[in-house]
């Protein structure tokens, strides 16, 4: 049966963390994993905007209402 560590075992103090790492991303590479879609794109909205579009579907829809509302040239 495995016993549940003890208080003394859990001791922040003993952890090698340091508040800072400095990474060396100069011989980083693009995750095999992740998908490989080129037309996806990341935009940061205001906060007083994300409280009411709180999904992509949700903005995606709005942008699309506005877009048919503007007139073709």
């Amino acid at each position: 049966m495995n016993k549940t560590p003890s208080v003394e075992q859990n001791s922040f103090e003993s952890d090698d963390l340091l508040p800072e790492y400095n990474f060396d991303y100069s011989q980083a590479r693009p995750n095999r994993f992740a998908s490989t879609s080129e037309k996806r794109i990341t935009v940061i909205l205001d906060p007083d905007v994300a409280e009411i579009f709180q999904t992509s579907e949700a903005v995606n829809r709005a942008l699309r209402c506005l877009l048919s509302a503007i007139p073709e040239k």
